[in-house]
């Protein structure tokens, strides 16, 4: 019977990987300057995200790290309707906080939308050129595969979330100045990261004892939804195993 994926280690990066997204998306609103460039607080934790995805794909196959990236998607999407709807109920006469508590959890739709979208293709991106790398080169030369991921993951999320987000509202050169100076932070900060990727990565395959290479499989986004996959992760929790 072949193993499956599904462990308590697997559960703890899922865990921190949807988590991560989540506190992201919520802290983006915050604007900071950095050496005088404005960027969204979120460019200190969302490459974490990027980093885990390399590890997902790497440790557990294709599947296996978009299984997460679906649960990430949909546990964004509840986290925003529910923050909608406690912004909706009306304040107790004596609290004097609706204000500031909608300013921070308040997410415009088009942040929100853009935020989604950038993830959805950007990650699957970041995992399809990883993974691909990861047969070309026959499981050797780690940082290639993660820094090369990264450069193209990055620029699909970037690209696809200021667009979105400031399109018609600002220039289109500060457009391209937003965008180029988010992607080369975030590509810097994983680049700076890429020891510690291969000390998790390393450590995860020692504790799991697989190195998943998915010869065969269908490269789509929606790959998961052959039901196959996740039903079998059910079934091995309902029985224990």
């Amino acid at each position: 019977m072949t193993r499956s994926i599904v462990t308590p280690l697997y559960y703890f990066l899922s865990s921190l990987y949807v988590i991560s997204l989540m506190i992201s998306n919520t802290v983006g609103g915050k604007i900071f300057l950095f050496f005088g460039i404005p960027l969204p607080a979120a460019v200190l934790l969302f490459p974490i995200v990027y980093i885990l995805d390399d590890v997902m794909t790497e440790v557990y196959g294709w599947k296996g790290a978009r299984l997460v990236t679906w649960v990430a998607i949909m546990a964004n999407i509840m986290m925003v309707l529910y923050y909608w709807l406690v912004i909706k109920l009306p304040p107790a006469s004596f609290w004097k906080g609706q204000e500031a508590y909608s300013t921070v959890l308040g997410l415009a739709p088009r942040i929100v939308l853009a935020s989604l979208i950038g993830y959805f293709w950007g990650s699957f991106t970041n995992s399809y050129v990883m993974y691909k790398l990861k047969k070309l080169t026959k499981g050797k030369y780690l940082f290639v595969r993660t820094i090369s991921s990264t450069l193209a993951g990055q620029l699909v999320d970037t690209s696809i979330f200021i667009t979105i987000t400031f399109i018609g509202s600002v220039p289109n050169n500060a457009l391209l100045q937003m965008i180029i100076a988010q992607y080369l932070f975030k590509v810097s900060y994983e680049a700076v990261m890429t020891p510690f990727t291969y000390l998790v990565v390393n450590t995860v395959k020692r504790i799991e004892k697989i190195d998943v290479y998915d010869y065969g499989v269908k490269y789509s986004v929606f790959a998961v939804f052959d039901l196959k996959y996740p039903l079998s992760c059910i079934k091995q929790l309902v029985k224990g195993g």
